[in-house]
Parts: structure tokens; C-alpha cells; sequence
């Protein structure tokens, strides 16, 4: 199944963005004014923009990111004008990306800079706004092409991206992998096989350990999406990185590729952890108790506890289920009150 992010201009010239699974039948809604809301009263409606994705969560992504757009970006869009929504996006990328630039341009650490993510022959703009998407998410900005097949700027490159306008924007090409690595001292040649070359091998763990460990600059290499990186290719490198997988199918797309060496570099560096909740104390054991003695007694008048010989063993297996969670006051005082509205119901 292929999932469409849209975009829809409306007879007073604003336009909507929408997502589907079924983009014919979903466009004859529109004309037809079955879909409740925005574009129910504005019709006609014209489908000037459309993209296809492989999930659902990539479509809604792109629709999310485009919705932020201006006019004048959309409207590049829809003529394929890689270059003027480059421009646009430098002058007013999202608000948190503007915040974190001075960051992320330096990668947080003025002694050891972040390390560069290569794309080798890249082929198609979708993966390459994927791969911009995963280098963002763990704090890796910049991205270098090495003879991107369909050329660049590749305005299929942006909706994949996600909003990750920042790598995208400064990404540089180059004619040749050399050219791409010159200023790196540690080139990792990402690949599955040893392509008849004999190096070093290490895994995205050991290897941005060793990123972090380093002077001088890094770079993680990937080859185009169909073959990987030739032998050529990875005779520049220092070393090459690879993940333990299934040998019966060792297939990663370019964006996972990616995201595994991406991921492992961040759990070094100084990136914003999610917030942690505070769960609350454990409640007294004389709480618990109560809350343990209630509901017996419940279960005792319901009948529960049958037969009586077993009673004793059913009675420890609950307690043992009731004392595992680790339940902090407020959450006993709400069970107990539960079971006391079991107990003596009311007609509301």
C-alpha cells in the first residue's frame, strides 16, 4: 500500500494540505464537498502537488511540514523549483531549527566536530530528504553528495526531509569520494561485504566511540541505494562499518543505514534526553494493606473464594499481583475508591 501527501488549491486561491491512501477517491470527496471542513466551501478545488510515500507516518509527516510552509514556498513546490524553496527555507526555517542552528552547524563541540554523513552516487531525491530526515533527529548536520544521479538540488529531496531543511540546505556536492573526504582523517565505508579489500571492520557502536576519541574530522560513508559502495569506493577508507544481520536478508535502506550510525554517535554526545517523569513514592504498606483487605472483602461477599480450602493460595496470588506494581499513594487512594464504588453502587 502507498500513502499520498497532497496539496489542493482552492477557488479562493489558499491551499490545503491532506494526506490519504486512496488519492483518487479522496480528490472526488473534494469535488464533491463530502469531506467536512476547509475545503467543503471553497470549491472548486485543484490538485496541484502530490508525493507518494511508502507509510503513513512519512505522509503525514510531509503534509505537517508543508502545512508550516509560506505561500511563496508552496507555490515553489508546486512548480519544482528546488532553488527558490532552498532559498526560502534558509530565510525562515522552523523556529526550533533556527534556535539550534549555532549548535548543530558546530555539532555542540567546538574541539571534536560531529562527524559528516556522505552519500555516494545517491539516486533517487526521496532517499536523500530521508537521510537528511535521520541525520537531524540524532544532531548531525552535514550532509555531503558525491554525483547525485538526478542531480541537486532534487525537489523531491524537501517533502522526504521532514522539515530537516538545515542539512538539505547546506548539503555540497562533489565530483568524486576523494574530493568528498579530503579534509577527513577517519573515513568509515559503511557495506555489508569486505568487496575483496582487507581492513579493519568495526560495528556503528565501535565506531563512534572511536568518532568521539579522535582528532580531526570523520566521515560515515554510504554507497547509491541499489548496489553500495564499489570496491573503489571503499579502498579510500580507513575502515569499514558494518552491522551483525540476518545473512538471509541484509538489505538496509539508505535512511536506516543512516540512522543506525547517527543514533549510535548522539548516545556520546550532549543531545536533549526525554523528560523524565516523576512516578511518585510508594505508598505505606499500611495503605497497600487497606487497599489489599478492601478488595477481599469485596470478593469474599461476591463469592469469590471458592472453595474455601483454596481460599489462603488465592488470597496470597493476589497479593502478590497487588504488591508488584509499586503503587504511590494518590494511585492507592483512586483504586480503593474504585472498589468502594463497586461495592456500594449508586444510580447516577
Amino acid at each position: 500500500m502507498t500513502f499520498h501527501a497532497y496539496m489542493l488549491r482552492c477557488s479562493d486561491g489558499s491551499y490545503y494540505l491532506g494526506q490519504t491512501d486512496m488519492l483518487e477517491r479522496r480528490m472526488a470527496q473534494h469535488d464533491a464537498g463530502e469531506i467536512e471542513g476547509y475545503t467543503q466551501n471553497r470549491r472548486p478545488v485543484e490538485l496541484v502537488w502530490s508525493q507518494e510515500f511508502a507509510s503513513r507516518d512519512e505522509a503525514i509527516a510531509a503534509e505537517q511540514q508543508i502545512k508550516g510552509w509560506s505561500r511563496n514556498k508552496k507555490e515553489a513546490l508546486i512548480a519544482g523549483d528546488w532553488a527558490a524553496i532552498s532559498a526560502l527555507a534558509r530565510k525562515s526555517f522552523d523556529t526550533g531549527l533556527r534556535q539550534a542552528q549555532p549548535l548543530l552547524r558546530t555539532n555542540g563541540d567546538a574541539q571534536q566536530p560531529a562527524p559528516v554523513i556522505v552519500l555516494v552516487r545517491p539516486q533517487l531525491g526521496e532517499n536523500i530528504g530521508k537521510a537528511a530526515r535521520a541525520m537531524l533527529n540524532f544532531g548531525l548536520t552535514e550532509m555531503r553528495l558525491v554525483s547525485p544521479r538526478d542531480g541537486w538540488p532534487n525537489p523531491d529531496a524537501g517533502p522526504a526531509a521532514a522539515g530537516a531543511d538545515v542539512v538539505l540546505d547546506g548539503a555540497q556536492v562533489f565530483e568524486t569520494l576523494a574530493d568528498a573526504v579530503a579534509d577527513c582523517a577517519h573515513v568509515y565505508a559503511t557495506t555489508v561485504r569486505k568487496r575483496g579489500v582487507t581492513k579493519p571492520v568495526v560495528t556503528p557502536e565501535v565506531a563512534a566511540r572511536e568518532v568521539h576519541g579522535a582528532s580531526g574530522r570523520s566521515a560515515f560513508v554510504f554507497g547509491p541505494e541499489r548496489s553500495g559502495l564499489e570496491t573503489d569506493d571503499v579502498a579510500l577508507a580507513r575502515k569499514i562499518l558494518t552491522v551483525p544481520i540476518n545473512p538471509e536478508f541484509g538489505s538496509l535502506n539508505l535512511a536506516q543505514a543512516v540512522i543506525l550510525c547517527a543514533y549510535e554517535w548522539s548516545k556520546q554526545a550532549a543531545l536533549e534526553q526525554p523528560t523524565v517523569t516523576d512516578l511518585g513514592e510508594p505508598a505505606p504498606q499500611d495503605e497497600l494493606e487497606g487497599m489489599i483487605g478492601q478488595l477481599e472483602t469485596l470478593l469474599e461477599g461476591a463469592g469469590y473464594f471458592f472453595p474455601p480450602d483454596r481460599a489462603p493460595a488465592t488470597k496470597r496470588t493476589l497479593r502478590n499481583l497487588l504488591t508488584k506494581p509499586g503503587w504511590n499513594h494518590l494511585e492507592v487512594r483512586t483504586l480503593r475508591g474504585v472498589l468502594s464504588a463497586l461495592g456500594n453502587p449508586r444510580p447516577r
